[in-house]
């Protein structure tokens, strides 16, 4: 099939491209959302465990704070010392540890069955205050202390204990705080205690199996969204393999073959497909009445003045840039080295031009040390892609390690988008190039900029 046989119409790059970005945005929208919602459950878990561990503590501070009250109370109806009762009363009106793990657990949602527990041996604690209210009294009494909290100044020893002698009252604190009886309620405040806990770690396991699962769900949506974003990257790839990486692999083999390219692949690909083996047919057809030695300079190799004029003629120069330019005070290099030396500076110059350009650039020397690159295939938006260009040749002329002497180029750049005709293109880069002179030379200028 020939190339005007081919199908000219296929899928556009452009659209699959913004296909693909639009579904790339769409799925990182939903993956952040998702992400956002996945931190939002684990930060939930983690509060969730943060919190039960923080109400159990309360339960067992209300234990410990108990047991400190038995422990001082206990010393002190033993030994009588002062600092005994300050300790107990530190703890009872001051920490108030009891009642602060009352109060923690009175905040927090679903803890009802554990606070109720834990208010029970709250009350049993507080009942067994006034056992050891009771106890203390007596023993200050018994030691004969006049200064002791208020709140001990309002307990009322029974005419039989008032009695008693200071020995029988020590006793007898004692045995109130160390009975049977005195323990049994000791129990029964860590009977509620336990039972308390036992409430909070089944409310505990309940929000954790509730938190887990949404968690898992929200795991589980990531990696349904990242599956999606995975094959749609996959296809995205494989597509585009298909409509341009394939077609260039080929045009590549066609064009080290010369030959022309098969227009297949996406419609952007098939458009230059096209031109390209309109360009090549209006080459072949030019190179077959030009022979090598009538088109190219003999002492630089590149394209001469017929070259160019063939150049200008088969050349789409609507997406060309022209780029003109001569060798500043050449003249002055000749005079002063020798023709010879300004031979190898033409030389030397063309070397860099082909370094500098593309194999499909064109170079003609038109005159003594004037130059035309033709850039072809470009569009009029590569001004900063030039300008760098122009810049590093500048920098290779001037430098002198093979015995050259250094010199520079003043450039004067149009594109075909400037004029319609050849000619007024090489006016329009002509002008450009004697406006970079007037410049101070060694530098380069856009027509019409």
């Amino acid at each position: 099939m020939s190339a005007e046989q081919r199908p000219k119409n296929g899928i556009s790059l452009r659209a699959i491209n913004g296909c693909l970005i639009v579904g790339a945005v769409i799925l990182s929208g939903l993956i952040f959302f998702s992400t956002y919602r996945l931190f939002a459950s684990f930060h939930r878990l983690t509060e969730v465990s943060e919190q039960q561990i923080e109400l159990r503590e309360a339960a067992f501070e209300l234990m410990d704070a108990s047991d400190y009250l038995t422990e001082n109370v206990q010393r002190f109806a033993i030994s009588g010392e002062m600092h005994f009762l300050d300790a107990y009363f530190n703890e009872a009106l001051e920490s108030q540890r009891r009642e602060n793990a009352i109060l923690k657990m009175s905040d927090e949602n679903g803890s009802t069955a554990a606070l109720k527990k834990l208010q029970d041996a709250m009350n049993i604690s507080v009942k067994l205050m006034q056992r050891e209210y009771y106890a203390m009294r007596l023993v200050l009494d018994a030691k004969g202390e006049m200064q002791y909290p208020q709140i001990l100044q309002d307990v009322t020893l029974s005419a039989e204990d008032q009695a008693l002698s200071a020995e029988e009252k020590m006793l007898l604190a004692q045995e109130m705080v160390f009975d049977d009886a005195y323990y049994k309620q000791k129990d029964q405040i860590r009977s509620s205690m336990r039972a308390s806990v036992n409430n909070l770690e089944k409310m505990s396991n309940d929000k954790d199996v509730s938190a887990l699962q949404k968690l898992q769900k929200e795991v589980t949506l990531v990696r349904i969204i990242i599956a999606v974003q995975t094959l749609g990257a996959v296809a995205g790839v494989l597509l585009t393999a298909r409509l341009s990486i394939h077609p260039i692999l080929k045009a590549v083999d066609r064009i080290k073959e010369d030959s022309l390219i098969p227009e297949v692949g996406a419609n952007e690909f098939r458009y230059l497909a096209r031109t390209y083996n309109k360009m090549y047919e209006i080459y072949k057809k030019s190179l077959e009445h030009l022979s090598f030695k009538a088109s190219h300079d003999e002492l630089t190799g590149v394209y001469n003045r017929a070259g160019y004029d063939l150049l200008v003629s088969s050349l789409d120069m609507g997406s060309t840039y022209m780029i003109l330019f001569d060798i500043d005070n050449f003249k002055t290099v000749n005079d002063t080295y020798g023709h010879e030396v300004g031979d190898q500076i033409l030389q030397k110059t063309v070397r860099i031009l082909k370094n500098n350009f593309r194999s499909d650039d064109y170079i003609c020397r038109i005159g003594g040390d004037e130059f035309v690159v033709f850039l072809v295939h470009a569009s009029d938006v590569q001004r900063k892609l030039i300008a760098s260009k122009i810049d590093k040749i500048n920098m290779e002329l001037s430098e002198t390690n093979d015995g050259l002497p250094a010199v520079s180029i003043s450039v004067g750049i149009a594109h075909g988008a400037d004029a319609a005709e050849p000619d007024n293109l090489f006016r329009a880069a002509d002008k450009a190039m004697y406006r970079s002179k007037r410049k101070g030379k060694r530098t380069y200028a856009f027509y019409g900029k």
